[in-house]
């Protein structure tokens, strides 16, 4: 059967979605319903249709479009992803209904949820780098309104971050791709490793892979591209929050893993920038999370830490070779896990926000006492995040710290040196215990601790049975409920979740059934449990809060603001190019201004009358305030900016190459 009857409708019912919603919504006001209907029909239709593609090996070329013509296939990582994307969809989707009232302008958010769908859809099936970049740009563009839609100045302010990162991000993977097109004559997937082996270990070919991957790293919120993160999440609505958190990030994790395992597969370099890179990213959003008094702030640089535990993940396949098996399953099965985790740890969040509109720890303290459900759901997400035994994040983790530790055997074997592959294990399972003390301070101050003012902690107490609609309920329970279900049967549903992939690295799976609650798998995670209270007993506790007279907890924001990069790098940074690219731009202005003044005076000489050309005052005018129409808020001027810098820098490299 021909695989575009699958693949066309998987593609395109998105935007078609997208569109009808908005109808609905402005004549009908029904885009929650018809929302809800299209995630399910996606949803069914990706596991059927897709299923049927990926067990057929089919693919899709539509040659000539957009130039260079756009590639798709359905390998198993790339079902697996699929499917992810659809299930975190239609979760946020119902509870977009509830948690989207206080917002309002319910079809606009519906309809650029679902044009980002489609373009995650299309990045995730595509299987060409020029392909996952035009959906990639989709996707980004058509996400940035879901940041801002709430409208306020912080929305807007973090909007103006995201658009920032996606714009610079897109330039630098685009000229990557010219250049490795340059080396390589192509952008396939199956053919980048073979045409790229004369110039393996090259500085040319790390150069074209660093800017390729520029881009991707900046939406999976790779260090130091991060910044963008921890505005946007507390800025969007809950919803929004899931699928940035969820599946958007791993569209930029996608683009890394294509790199990684299809130019760059067992190249030790680019493995260790990798290892390093995700080691950093890991340790620094845990850091972040713990200093946060922000709910959805703290959430969001918790996905920022689990991005770094997927990288070292990926880091290490790369290290490990034809050997790469249990890494490989451990990145696929972090990733799997890390989108059920938001899904209910970001719904949760959701409830809060609607009830009370707040989401400052102080404000939110003692919600969710007596809230059986939320504390179920998000306790569920909390205990899998931290790696919990009998809890799917604990299956995932392991195999993360197994790879390390079976590459440190390897270099044993080989008496190599090894001191720097302890200090990354000894760094992960630090990582692991700062998870523990930021999601154990998050979920007694949400469940345990009474809030410091009586009469706000006996509203919370009188909404209790009341909270929420049973659509998120539904939400919360099914996805609660899978995590620890996942956790308790690993050997029939994770290892096959995670050989998924195995095709996609060209791996052998794994070498032997892992036992993972033996005495030598528990240790890695006791490990990380003790560390993670000592934190909080020693740090987060006594020095990261303060006690209240009556017993209760204050949490002031502790966190240096010298070490914020954004206000105090990308911020004036951006600022310096702008002033002078507005500078450059009303110098051009004035120069053929000039010229056609003199040649009018010239070719009038003696005439008297001349024609006088009008001045555009506002030409180079940079909008240090937002301005907006038909609800759309962000600086016009701002973003154009930003594209003529980019595309003049584009312009000035095609010249020069």
């Amino acid at each position: 059967m021909d695989s575009a009857l699958f693949f066309l409708p998987l593609l395109l019912f998105p935007f078609f979605s997208a569109l009808v919603c908005y109808l609905v919504g402005r004549l009908r006001h029904l885009a929650g319903a018809y929302a809800i209907f299209s995630a399910l029909v996606q949803f069914g239709a990706m596991a059927w249709a897709g299923y049927f593609l990926f067990r057929e090996g089919g693919t899709l070329e539509l040659p000539g479009v957009l130039g260079m013509g756009l590639h798709f296939s359905l390998t198993g990582l790339q079902y697996l992803l699929c499917m992810l994307a659809c299930l975190l969809w239609l979760g946020s989707t119902l509870a977009a209904r509830e948690q989207l009232a206080a917002y309002g302008r319910v079809a606009r958010y519906h309809f650029f949820s679902f044009l980002t769908l489609g373009g995650i859809l299309g990045v995730f099936m595509a299987s060409d780098l020029y392909t996952l970049l035009v959906f990639f740009e989709i996707m980004s563009f058509s996400s940035w309104p879901l940041v801002q839609h709430s409208g306020t100045r912080e929305a807007r302010r973090a909007a103006d971050s995201y658009l920032a990162f996606a714009v610079f991000g897109g330039l630098a993977t685009l000229m990557g791709l010219f250049l490795l097109y340059s080396l390589t004559g192509t952008l396939r997937f199956g053919e980048l490793a073979e045409a790229a082996r004369p110039w393996q270990g090259t500085a040319a070919l790390y150069t074209a892979g660093a800017l390729t991957a520029a881009g991707f790293a900046s939406k999976a919120a790779v260090w130091p591209l991060h910044t963008w993160l921890p505005t946007a999440h507390p800025a969007a609505p809950a919803p929004a929050s899931a699928l940035l958190s969820g599946i958007i990030t791993k569209a930029g994790m996608y683009g890394l893993i294509f790199l990684a395992a299809g130019l760059f597969a067992a190249d030790f370099g680019w493995g260790m920038a990798t290892l390093l890179l995700g080691t950093v990213t890991m340790l620094t959003g845990a850091v972040l999370a713990l200093f946060s008094v922000n709910l959805k702030r703290t959430l969001a640089c918790s996905s920022m830490s689990q991005i770094g535990f997927i990288l070292v993940g990926l880091g290490m396949q790369a290290l490990l070779g034809e050997e790469n098996g249990i890494a490989v399953a451990g990145l696929t099965l972090h990733i799997f896990n890390h989108a059920l985790f938001k899904l209910s740890l970001f719904v949760g969040a959701g409830v809060v926000a609607a009830q009370i509109h707040h989401l400052k720890l102080e404000e939110i303290q003692g919600f969710g006492r007596g809230k059986p459900l939320l504390m179920f759901s998000f306790g569920m997400g909390a205990l899998g995040l931290m790696g919990v035994p009998l809890f799917s994040g604990y299956i995932s983790k392991t195999l993360l710290h197994e790879s390390i530790v079976e590459y440190i055997h390897l270099l044993e074997h080989e008496g190599l040196a090894t001191g720097l592959f302890t200090a990354v294990e000894w760094l992960f399972l630090l990582a692991g215990g700062l998870t523990v003390a930021y999601m154990t301070r998050l979920f007694l101050c949400l469940f345990v601790e009474k809030n410091a003012d009586p009469a706000r902690q006996a509203d919370f107490d009188a909404r209790n049975g009341h909270y929420l609609r049973p659509l998120t309920g539904a939400v919360l329970a099914l996805a609660g409920l899978a995590i620890p279900v996942l956790g308790l049967t690993p050997h029939l549903t994770m290892d096959r979740i995670g050989a998924l992939a195995n095709g996609f690295f060209a791996s052998h799976g794994l070498a032997h059934a892992i036992a993972y609650f033996s005495p030598v798998n528990l240790e890695g995670s006791a490990i990380s449990l003790a560390i993670g209270a000592g934190v909080y007993l020693l740090v987060a506790r006594p020095l990261l809060s303060r006690r209240r007279a009556d017993g209760g907890r204050l949490y002031p924001d502790l966190w240096p603001k010298a070490l914020d990069l954004e206000e105090k790098l990308y911020r004036p940074l951006l600022a310096g190019l702008a002033f002078w690219g507005a500078f450059a731009a009303r110098l051009t202005a004035s120069l053929f201004g000039w010229a056609a003044r003199l040649a009018d005076g010239i070719i009038h000489w003696g005439q008297g009358a001349t024609v006088r050309f009008p001045e555009d005052e506002f030409f180079a005018v940079y909008e240090a305030e937002p301005k907006g129409r038909f609800g759309f808020r962000g600086s016009l001027a701002f973003s154009l900016l930003l594209f003529c810098i980019g595309f003049a820098g584009v312009m000035f490299y095609m010249l020069l190459a």
